[in-house]
């Protein structure tokens, strides 16, 4: 039962170290602007010695590919047939569409003549009014029919005659869909529908072996259209032949197909309508991500296994063949990065810097007020640091495991306490991989900053002047404390109602405002920092109490600040 109590205090530990000093840390640098009647000074005018300023340039990096199959990349425009082209359509005629015969049109006269009759086109294109007699409209637009009619009309009754006309209905039509789709077979639409209507009734193209780009409508055995879906798929262009009774619908083969991945929007294979063709005619059709300044080429060719890595200029100009596979590249290092501030200072709180910007370089150009700001105590937060902190930790719970829960037990009743233990360590590693890094650097130390090379993605702490301390871990009452001048540790550890039963007495971390960790009896204590007691590892396996020891204090660190630079 003790050593459960025991355990479980590491419990408690691990969510008093992930918490109060965060909290802390949150209000002593999320104060917001200075008022504006207040002197800022820049920072190197508050620091007293700062270091001499060093230059440094930037590298380029690899080709980041991805490892792509081309049989994983589907086809450019494989997902059109998936947005219901054979859905419900539109009430009103198309003004470009032409009458044909089997069509119905309502007529409707007034003034000196009043009728009122549905006429259907016969045959012959033509509509017959009485007293006017037959009327070509076959061909004639929906739009120009109405003209047609009343000049027609008028040839007859010439005064007072108004004229109304209507397309009422249209004759239905049955098109053959054959070649390459899933589902050959006699659709039946109207003559203004869409072919991409047609091709959604025969559950569209088989992206597996039919072109997007050969696409043929046949009437009398003869060619009328031929349709590229490429222009579609991107701008939204495309034919719109209207069809007849027995019109074929023909989707061709597939043509030659190129593999684009890389830095693209989406990994797609392109097929070419001609080969060869150029850099240039792929690009009017790739959506490249921006910053790509390399293609890498790869096929075969005449003479065996061919590569080339191009600049994307040169790319333009480059022959490609069926089967080739681009990889585009962003391989040039931005010139610029991007960091941010956080705690107190004036002005924005995001900076575009050169890649070889260092630290003391931007904290010139940050106004502070010296009064408020505690600039010997700045800190960056770097993602790097933070994984290589995960990883850290990882590694030390990783050795945990296997040399506690792979011991052997020499007695049974040795057998049920490792039993006991070992489940209560997995639980404290569970909890333990919980705890997050914060990936804090410390860049100051004695007053002095550091002036190392900023990354992008840094977020540089000012933190404010605080007149507080905070004390957490294993203290009866955790909680902040006017500092006052000349106290120890023990001083506020007492006044936070002493120490728990799990305390390591001989173990007191202070964490300062920057982040770094020292022991209390090392160091004058300091407004702004934290005392932190850390627990007792309880167990008398020397080798477990080591690693134990090691990850508790690894994750007093983690959590705040990485190792001093």
């Amino acid at each position: 039962m003790a050593c459960s109590r025991c355990f479980a205090g590491f419990f408690c530990f691990l969510l008093m170290v992930a918490l109060p000093a965060a909290a802390l840390a949150q209000s002593i640098t999320g104060m917001g602007e200075l008022p504006r009647e207040q002197q800022a000074e820049p920072i190197r005018d508050v620091l007293e010695s700062p270091p001499s300023l060093e230059r440094r340039t930037g590298t380029y990096g690899p080709v980041d590919r991805q490892g792509l199959h081309a049989d994983d990349i589907p086809p450019f425009g494989a997902n059109l047939f998936r947005g219901g082209f054979r859905g419900i359509r539109s009430s009103g005629i198309n003004p470009a569409y032409r009458i044909m015969p089997g069509d119905q049109i309502t007529l409707r006269t007034w003034g000196a003549v009043a009728m009122e009759r549905v006429l259907p086109v016969d045959a012959q294109g033509n509509i017959f009014i009485p007293q006017v007699g037959p009327v070509q409209v076959q061909g004639t637009s929906a739009a120009e029919l109405n003209g047609r009619v009343e000049s027609a009309i008028r040839r007859v009754f010439r005064d007072n005659v108004s004229v109304y006309t209507n397309l009422q209905g249209v004759q239905p039509v049955a098109v053959f869909v054959t070649g390459f789709v899933n589902s050959p077979g006699l659709y039946a639409g109207v003559p203004s529908d869409s072919l991409l209507y047609f091709l959604d009734q025969a559950s569209g193209i088989d992206v597996a072996s039919g072109s997007f780009r050969d696409i043929r409508i046949l009437r009398g055995g003869r060619t009328i259209a031929t349709v590229d879906l490429y222009p579609f798929l991107l701008s939204g262009e495309i034919p719109r032949p209207q069809f007849e009774e027995g019109d074929t619908l023909v989707v061709g083969p597939r043509g030659p197909m190129i593999t684009v991945t890389g830095d693209v929007s989406q990994p797609y294979r392109y097929e070419l309508d001609a080969a060869p063709r150029s850099g240039q005619d792929l690009l009017q059709w790739v959506q490249t991500i921006p910053g790509v300044s390399h293609a890498l080429v790869r096929g075969v060719r005449e003479t065996g296994p061919f590569s080339v890595y191009l600049p994307i200029t040169a790319f333009r100009d480059e022959s490609l063949n069926a089967g080739d596979e681009i990889v585009f590249s962003a391989d040039q290092r931005a010139d610029t990065i991007v960091v941010e501030l956080e705690g107190i200072y004036e002005g924005p709180s995001r900076f575009a810097l050169p890649r070889d910007a260092r630290l003391l370089d931007l904290l010139d150009s940050i106004p502070v007020n010296p009064e408020l700001a505690e600039v010997r105590s700045v800190s960056i937060k770097r993602l790097s640091v933070a994984e290589r902190q995960r990883q850290s930790l990882e590694d030390s719970l990783r050795r945990l495991e296997t040399a506690y829960l792979g011991a052997s037990s020499a007695t049974a009743e040795e057998a049920a306490i490792r039993a006991a233990e070992a489940e209560l360590i997995q639980n404290f590693v569970q909890r333990a991989r919980q705890v997050v890094p914060t990936g804090r650097m410390v860049v100051a130390h004695q007053g002095q900053i550091s002036n190392i090379r900023l990354q992008d993605g840094d977020i540089i702490t000012i933190p404010s002047q605080s007149d507080s301390l905070l004390i957490s871990g294993e203290v009866l009452v955790p909680q902040a404390m006017i500092y006052v001048a000349g106290q120890r540790a023990e001083d506020y550890i007492r006044r936070a109602g002493g120490f728990t039963e799990r305390a390591d007495e001989r173990n007191i971390l202070v964490v300062r405002q920057n982040g770094e960790v020292v022991s209390a009896s090392e160091v004058e204590l300091r407004p702004g920092d934290e005392i932190l007691v850390l627990p007792v590892v309880p167990t008398k396996n020397l080798q477990l109490a080591s690693t134990l020891a090691q990850i508790i204090y690894h994750i007093a660190v983690a959590a705040r600040v990485a190792l001093n630079i």
